[in-house]
């Protein structure tokens, strides 16, 4: 996932640089390296605080956010920093502590989209149900004794509520088997997406929700 377009900037240089990179890339944050070591990410809020526009950005850099992620970390432990720190940006370091690039947003949320089959046709299903009488297993249950399947899942915890939002990706166009088996089980039918266009509402609703979910 590592980008091949975001640069890493040397300590020499100045913050208007960077701000002129993060603008171009639309990144808020920058790897920033000093003979081939990593020292940490500087962001635009970093450089504006501290006055850093026509001066070297190594000069303050016992204050940049020295955040990174091994190679052979998960996506997920990916995820869940950059959210919690709210970066637009992660370094990547190998096992040596050695610099090898670093990953943006866009990349996260496109590798995102590719585990969860979202260019697979297929319709999907949003269901609600309560936390305690959530089971997998009979989703599934339901679902394959209808001749389909599965291909990606989504839960969500609506907040404040004991209620799950679940969102299933299918291998079917129609879904009509699988929404009367749901129905008959008292399941909630939330909503049926099966045509493409309404499977790209759908995406792009999930996607801008993920990009506030990590708040940049």
């Amino acid at each position: 996932m590592i980008s091949d377009v975001i640069p890493a900037i040397g300590c020499d240089e100045k913050g208007q640089k960077a701000l002129n990179f993060m603008d171009v890339f639309r990144v808020s944050h920058l790897p920033v390296v000093c003979d081939e070591r990593y020292q940490g990410l500087v962001s635009d809020k970093l450089i504006y605080d501290l006055n850093l526009l026509e001066e070297p950005i190594g000069k303050e850099k016992e204050k940049f956010d020295t955040t990174h992620v091994h190679e052979d970390q998960h996506i997920f432990e990916v995820a869940m920093l950059m959210y919690k720190l709210k970066l637009s940006v992660i370094a990547v370091l190998d096992s040596d502590h050695g610099y090898m690039g670093a990953i943006t947003l866009y990349d996260l949320a496109r590798r995102f989209a590719r585990y969860f089959s979202l260019q697979e046709i297929g319709g999907v299903v949003v269901l609600e149900v309560n936390v305690n009488d959530y089971s997998l297993a009979q989703i599934s249950q339901i679902v394959e004794s209808n001749d389909t399947k599965i291909l990606s899942f989504f839960m969500n915890r609506l907040p404040g509520t004991n209620t799950l939002e679940l969102i299933l990706k299918l291998d079917k166009e129609d879904l009509s088997p699988v929404i009367q088996a749901f129905t008959r089980y008292d399941y909630n039918v939330k909503g049926t997406y099966l045509d493409h266009s309404m499977l790209s509402d759908l995406y792009q609703d999930r996607y801008e929700q993920f990009m506030k979910f990590m708040n940049i």
